[in-house]
């Protein structure tokens, strides 16, 4: 893990906690040779990146107990994650041994699952109004997404694929987003960017059904 911004003693601190869950500033003070005092502004700063936190107190002998502090859930992103690699793997051997179908099941289920709620968030709405509610949508299931244009031909841009490594040895995924995201606005959509295609969006413009 190596983090912007950050130095290498506060790397350190990040590391140290993550093997141990938790620790006080003594302990982290005696496991990286380093005085108390520069723990203690290191944390400042760590607190100040949100990647750690204080979680109660812990008493070690006699004196004051000793603040813990642990991880954010934001610190997590800095560590390796593989679920991106996994999911290729899945993909790969669900194709290899003839078991394809089940992706557009899947991924029919997870949107099912959704289906509901977020048609009940945009069914009132008409126009740009319901494009910006389905772009909210998509932002918190990760799309990042934004609306652009004018008011007579406004786009949908996905600036995040957050399943870019499956997307590249199945194309099941977006066939489902494009599929929902029309469900969604009630009309037919053009594709003007795809990010598998070098596009840095996957961008969209909406057509009334005919």
């Amino acid at each position: 893990m190596k983090a912007p911004g950050l130095g290498q003693s506060q790397q350190s601190i990040l590391h140290a906690v993550k093997r141990r869950g938790s620790m006080t500033i003594p302990q982290l003070a005696a496991e990286l040779d380093l005085n108390i005092e520069t723990i203690r502004d290191h944390l400042r700063a760590l607190e100040r990146h949100q990647l750690v936190r204080r979680e109660g107190s812990r008493s070690s002998g006699p004196g004051r107990p000793e603040i813990v502090y642990t991880l954010t859930p934001e610190a997590g992103a800095l560590f390796p994650r593989r679920e991106g690699e996994i999911l290729q793997d899945l993909a790969l051997y669900l194709e290899q041994t003839g078991h394809e179908r089940i992706l557009p099941k899947f991924f029919e289920h997870r949107i099912g699952g959704r289906r509901e709620a977020a048609m009940a968030r945009v069914r009132h709405l008409k126009g740009r109004e319901r494009l910006k509610e389905v772009a909210r949508i998509l932002s918190e299931l990760g799309f990042m997404a934004v609306v652009e244009g004018s008011v007579r031909a406004p786009t949908l841009r996905l600036c995040h694929c957050p399943i870019r490594q499956l997307v590249d040895v199945t194309k099941v995924p977006c066939r489902a987003e494009v599929g929902f995201i029309t469900e969604l606005l009630g009309e037919r959509l053009t594709r003007l960017s795809y990010i598998p295609a070098g596009g840095t969006s996957c961008s969209y413009r909406a057509e009334p059904k005919c």
